[in-house]
């Protein structure tokens, strides 16, 4: 059984244990963090071996692979130094500040041969899956145009400074919020490889931004719009909506249902001319272990089976992920244009 260790045990790091801790395919070894008051929470009510360090961890516990949650101004040195220790790595979202370091760490895992992935779970969503499906299948026909909205609240009034108010440590909508339908554009239509212009807006937050608006354009060709706004608190949670455009329909689709529209009778199964409603309950693949939703089981168990040569190892990987850092260097050229 493979050893599995932890280094962050924030919001996102915590989920991960809970849905690794109960995994029948991986030994959680280790989990580090510097946080006092998480660690003393963990050494009274769990049995896992807690590290202030990691590097300590990494000593003692000898692990095949790491998980790492921490901010994401930390990512950089940390998956270097795993990488480097031919540790295979499970890393949050997004994958770098500098996308330079990014293809460097795309390189190096190529060559170790390492197992890699970045925590974009909209991809393990049975919605998102089916989409790509009826895209692939070309039953929309020759795709023209794309919207992407992604808002929520996040941000609904003037607060302290926190991670997300500073932009070196991956604050700002654009990189906590955006860079998911960035990356679900990428997924599902086609690389961009273009932003034509980008627009940045401050609603609450003094030095990153709430909203950003952008005009992109995929390698196919394909010209679509972005919205992302974490400042709307007409929304009780993320909301994440995705609609494409095409020559024999049109498809809607978020996370918890899918909407297509075929002009004749698609050549594709359990679909029909006219418009189609399908809900996430009847496209969601079941997980052993429940918590938030399903999606998080099944990126984890994707990692775990990935790590002991179950799965491919092709979905969210640092490769992948890198393409989404791009982009979103190339919409950072617009800030205070």
């Amino acid at each position: 059984m493979k050893r599995l260790a932890f280094i962050g045990v924030g919001k996102m790091g915590l989920s991960h244990l809970a849905i690794a801790g109960a995994h029948p395919g991986v030994k959680v070894v280790g989990v580090a963090d510097p946080s006092t008051f998480t660690m003393n929470a963990l050494k009274q009510y769990s049995a896992f071996n807690i590290f202030s360090d990691y590097n300590d961890m990494l000593n003692e516990t000898n692990p095949d692979a790491v998980v790492v949650a921490v901010p994401t101004k930390y990512h950089d040195p940390i998956v270097e130094d795993l990488v480097s220790k031919g540790l295979h790595v499970f890393v949050e979202k997004p994958f770098t500040l500098n996308k330079n370091r990014g293809a460097q760490l795309v390189k190096s895992v190529k060559e170790k041969k390492l197992v890699n992935q970045v925590g974009y779970h909209n991809k393990f969503i049975g919605t998102f899956l089916e989409a790509k499906q009826i895209i692939e299948s070309g039953a929309l026909g020759k795709l023209y145009h794309f919207t992407g909205d992604i808002n929520g609240p996040v941000i609904v009034k003037k607060k302290e400074a926190t991670w997300r108010s500073q932009p070196d440590e991956g604050g700002g909508c654009l990189m906590d919020y955006a860079a998911h339908m960035i990356d679900l554009i990428n997924y599902e239509i086609g690389l961009i490889d273009k932003v034509p212009s980008a627009d940045f807006i401050t609603v609450y937050s003094e030095h990153v931004e709430d909203a950003v608006f952008a005009h992109l354009i995929t390698e196919n060709g394909i010209h679509g719009s972005l919205n992302a706004n974490w400042s709307d608190e007409t929304f009780r949670k993320m909301s994440t909506v995705l609609t494409i455009n095409g020559t024999l329909g049109k498809l809607i689709v978020d996370t918890t249902e899918l909407k297509v529209y075929f002009t004749n009778e698609p050549n594709f199964k359990r679909y029909e001319k006219g418009w189609n409603i399908k809900g996430i309950n009847t496209l969601t693949t079941p997980v052993d272990f429940y918590l938030r939703g399903e999606e998080y089981s099944a990126q984890m168990d994707y990692f775990i089976r990935s790590i002991n040569g179950e799965a491919s190892n092709s979905i969210n990987t640092f490769e992948s992920a890198f393409h989404t850092d791009q982009v979103i260097a190339k919409m950072n050229q617009f800030k205070n244009v």
